[in-house]
Order: structure tokens, then sequence, then C-alpha cells
């Protein structure tokens, strides 16, 4: 399969997207039993949202690093995750995307969005060819976030714990069958322009 080099990959439906978040306890309880994000959640920092499940797993540690201890799957507006797109810039200078470093700090000062392209993972969290991408919600952005995007909230610890089980019983196939489907994300040309989509 010839995926693109920058290609977002959600599950998603027409008007929701799922992206991943880990968090302690006893941020992640009371999120989950409210349907959104309450103290002690702070939304004075930026918060960093994966549609990619695997690569969620690989910076959690299958939900097993300190303090990335439960895994949610958080559902939020199509139209809310596009406008965080549109109003976002390169976490580091690209110079195949600004034309100098003075235009990249411009662009940070100007828009509360963050996003950076990482290698992907294979289900074994082995560094894939191409990339998946995180998107930092500062300012601005993290209210909408919180107050107007969520619609939902899922703790999916046991799905990534089931799946590890199963990888470290050699059932590859077993731990596939259980990730969630996502597939190629739709982008309009500004958008994949502004945050560097291969087209």
């Amino acid at each position: 399969m010839n995926v693109p080099y920058r290609q977002i990959r959600a599950a998603y439906d027409d008007d929701t997207v799922t992206v991943y978040q880990a968090y302690p306890p006893e941020i992640a309880r009371p999120a989950v039993a409210a349907g959104r994000f309450v103290p002690p959640f702070k939304r004075s920092r930026m918060t960093w949202i994966k549609p990619s499940f695997r690569w969620m797993m690989y910076r959690c540690g299958w939900a097993t690093k300190p303090g990335q201890e439960r895994v949610l799957a958080v559902s939020i507006r199509r139209d809310g995750f596009e406008w965080a797109l549109g109003h976002a810039c390169l976490s580091h200078y690209d110079p195949e995307l600004q034309a100098d470093r003075a235009e990249w700090v411009r662009a940070t000062r100007a828009n509360p969005v963050r996003v950076q392209w990482d290698p992907e993972r294979s289900l074994r969290l082995e560094p894939l060819a191409y990339r998946s991408l995180q998107v930092g919600l500062g300012g601005e952005a993290a209210d909408r976030y919180v107050d107007e995007w969520v619609t939902g909230l899922e703790d999916v610890t046991d799905r990534a714990k089931a799946i590890h089980a199963r990888l470290l019983a050699g059932d590859e196939d077993g731990g596939a069958e259980l990730l969630p489907l996502e597939k190629p994300y739709p982008l309009g040309p500004p958008v994949a322009d502004r945050i560097g989509a291969t087209r």
C-alpha cells in the first residue's frame, strides 16, 4: 500500500472525528464521568490530540507510562477539527513551507494551534516510512475544544491493554482485529497546504 508521506488517517463519520489523549486517572475519570474535560484538567496548557491510535499507543506505551495510564477516545466535531487545522502552524520552522524563520515566528504568534508530523507506528510500534499528525491546541483553540468541539469521551484503556496482551502472546492478527478503523481524512487544498500535508 502506497501511503502519502504526510496524511491524516482517522476514525470519522459525517459529523465527528475521533482523536486520542492519555492522562492519569485523576484527570481521565472525572472527564469520562462528565462527558467533557473538567478540573483538574487545565485548559491553560497546550493539549495535544492524535488521530492515530497506534501513535497514541507509542506515546503512552500501551497505557503503561506514568501520567498516561488512561487512554481516552475523544469524539470532536469535524468543523472544530478543521477550524484547528485552519488556524495552525508547524511546531518547528520548515523552509519548504515558510519563506524564512521570521515568517514562522510571526505565524506562531498569530495562531493558537501547532501541528507536527512524526513517524507513524506499526502495530509493534516500530517507525514507518510515512507520517502521522499531532495537533497542539492552545489559547482560543483549547477553549473551543473543551467548550464546543467535544461531543463524547470514551475510556479505551481496556482495549489498548487487550491489544497489547495479544501482541505479547504472539497473536499479531488478533491484536490487529481490535484496532479502530482509520481511513484517510479529506482535506481541502488550503488547509492541506497550510499544515504541509501531502496532496
